[in-house]
């Protein structure tokens, strides 16, 4: 259940738009970037919601409407028992049934099978998709071990707090027209309302790049804008976060991010690792990190970095908009050492949360991908 307007109607009252959704996750925006209360339900209660139409409701005692002759209609006159639960799935569940399917699964349905391809050695991209796209993860990948240099006067991209989900750094609800992901699309010629989801758009690395940060309740300290916002530090413009990494990486810029704890707590989707790789980002320094995201993000080659216990940006007086240094000492890092960051006029250590020695080749050799794609090639 969601109710909005894609406009500021509902900024501009100071609205909550709420949701229910029989999902794993509530994250705000996760449904709709406009939904900011989410409520984890069973189908039924979702429906039960929906019927309604409003949150402010009591399920046991308020009615959820009013049947034709104008009497109340409560939720136990809905809920079904589990003698009629029972006597429709004896009716419409059978043993026949999963024989059937499961013993010609393998064949394939008539509209996959009459699907006309190309027959070639590797999968023939399409370039006017919108769905599914050639990511360039190996676009820059050799048979020899990467070189790796020092982070030199990287900008940092965001500069975030504590509980960062997943769902902000990469979310997964609808697409908003006025984003960069959806100025992409229409551009493409897509229709707003065949925009779909970020979720349903992960094939594409174009879609997902620009989505990344676009969450519209992320929080940055480096603008005072709620949402897909940061500053691009040398000219001071307030873009949104795919911009500013645009024009850091025209300039051949590196960039970090800062976060508080738990950085990429939540669903640890692998977009919230690759979408920050695309974006040029060449480290994460948190006070601590959610265990898979960590993984996700070494695995694409970015450097996780950890604040020393009672550390962090705000109490060591960063604020963003500083000059980063780390001396990578040509890759010669070892599991958890320490390294020193200089930030301007500020130095402080951090601790490299590579855990284990497989994880520290990982991220020497660019990532876990261009691992496994060395490891074929010998």
């Amino acid at each position: 259940m969601c109710f909005y307007r894609e406009d500021d109607y509902l900024n501009s009252f100071s609205l909550i738009a709420t949701n229910v959704l029989s999902g794993n996750r509530n994250f705000e925006g996760r449904v709709h970037q406009y939904t900011r209360a989410s409520y984890l339900a069973s189908p039924p209660l979702v429906v039960a919601y929906a019927l309604a139409g409003t949150m402010n409701i009591d399920l046991m005692k308020d009615p959820l409407g009013k049947d034709s002759n104008g009497a109340d209609v409560f939720f136990k006159d809905l809920w079904p028992s589990r003698s009629e639960v029972q006597a429709i799935l004896s009716k419409t569940v059978s043993v026949e049934q999963f024989k059937k399917v499961y013993k010609d699964i393998s064949k394939g349905t008539e509209n996959w099978n009459n699907l006309k391809v190309t027959k070639t050695s590797v999968y023939n991209w399409n370039p006017e998709s919108t769905y599914i796209h050639d990511p360039p993860f190996f676009a820059n990948t050799t048979k020899e071990m990467p070189v790796i240099g020092d982070i030199k006067g990287a900008y940092c991209l965001m500069n975030l707090g504590d509980a960062v989900t997943t769902d902000h750094i990469s979310p997964a609800g609808a697409i908003a027209k006025k984003s960069p992901a959806g100025e992409y699309l229409l551009g493409k010629g897509v229709a707003k309302r065949d925009f779909n989801t970020y979720g349903s758009r992960r094939g594409n690395d174009l879609v997902m790049a620009r989505g990344t940060f676009a969450n519209i309740r992320i929080v940055n300290k480096l603008c005072e804008k709620t949402g897909a916002w940061t500053t691009h530090i040398p000219s001071g413009d307030v873009v949104s976060p795919f911009e500013a990494s645009k024009r850091y990486l025209e300039k051949k810029e590196s960039m970090i991010v800062m976060g508080g704890k738990l950085y990429g707590n939540g669903s640890s989707r692998d977009w919230a690792a690759k979408g920050p790789y695309l974006m040029g980002v060449s480290a994460v320094i948190a006070e601590s990190f959610e265990r898979i995201h960590r993984s996700n993000l070494l695995g694409m080659g970015i450097l996780p970095l950890e604040f020393l216990p009672g550390e962090g940006a705000d109490q060591l007086g960063l604020t963003g908009k500083e000059r980063f240094n780390i001396c990578l000492k040509g890759g010669d890092i070892s599991v958890m050492q320490k390294l020193e960051v200089t930030a301007n006029d500020k130095k402080f250590t951090v601790v490299v949360r590579l855990d284990t020695e497989p994880e520290v080749l990982f991220w020497k050799s660019g990532g876990i991908l261009n691992y496994v794609l060395r490891e074929m090639a010998k």
